[in-house]
C-alpha cells in the first residue's frame, strides 16, 4: 500500500526509508538522511528535501550514487536483473527493443562514457525516446567530468521525481 504524505510525516525512520529508499537507485541513504527534515508541507517540499540531501552529499557519495545506476540496455538489463523501476523506465524509452546495430552502438557508447568519466551514463529514460538517448550519449561525451556529474545528478533528480509521484498516494 502506498503511503500518504501525512503517513510519511508521522512514521519512523525505518518506515520512511522502506517507502522512499528506492527512489534513488540502490541508495536508501538519501531517504534516511532526509528523514530528519520532516514534516514536509507537500510533495514538492519532500522532493526538494530529497534533492537537497543528494546535492549536499560529498562528491564521493554523489559519484557512488551515479555508479549505482545500471548501464542503459546493458548487461544487467539483458540478464533481467534491473530493479523493477529501472526495467519499466528503460522499457518506456524503447531500450528493450533495440536493433542489433543500436545495441552495439549503445554498448560502445556506454563503455566509452564509463572509461572517460568513471561512472555510467544516466538519463531519465522515461522522458526520452531511444533516439534522443543515443543523441545525448554522443553529445555529452564531450563534456567535462564535473559537468557530467552535475548533469547525471540532475537526471537522477528527474527519475526520483517520477518515482516519488508513483510511490506516494495523493491525498484529497
Amino acid at each position: 500500500m502506498r503511503p500518504t504524505l501525512a503517513s510519511l510525516n508521522a512514521c519512523d525512520c525505518r518506515a520512511f526509508v522502506a517507502a522512499l529508499g528506492a527512489l534513488f537507485e540502490h541508495s536508501p541513504w538519501v531517504a534516511e538522511e532526509t528523514f530528519p527534515k520532516r514534516p514536509f508541507r507537500d510533495l514538492d517540499g519532500l522532493y526538494a528535501a530529497l534533492c537537497e540531501t543528494m546535492r549536499g552529499a560529498a562528491p564521493e557519495r554523489q559519484i557512488a550514487l551515479v555508479q549505482a545506476h545500471p548501464d542503459l540496455a546493458g548487461r544487467v538489463a539483458r540478464a533481467g536483473e534491473l530493479t523493477p523501476a529501472s526495467e519499466r523506465e528503460q522499457s518506456a524509452a524503447g531500450l528493450d527493443r533495440l536493433s542489433e546495430a543500436e545495441s552495439r552502438e549503445i554498448e560502445r557508447l556506454n563503455e566509452d562514457y564509463k572509461a572517460r568519466f568513471g561512472f555510467p551514463f544516466v538519463i531519465c529514460a522515461r522522458l526520452n525516446a531511444k533516439e534522443a538517448i543515443l543523441a545525448a550519449m554522443r553529445a555529452r561525451a564531450a563534456n567535462t567530468r564535473e559537468a557530467e556529474l552535475s548533469t547525471a545528478l540532475g537526471e537522477i533528480a528527474k527519475i526520483a521525481r517520477l518515482r516519488l509521484n508513483e510511490a506516494v498516494k495523493k491525498e484529497n
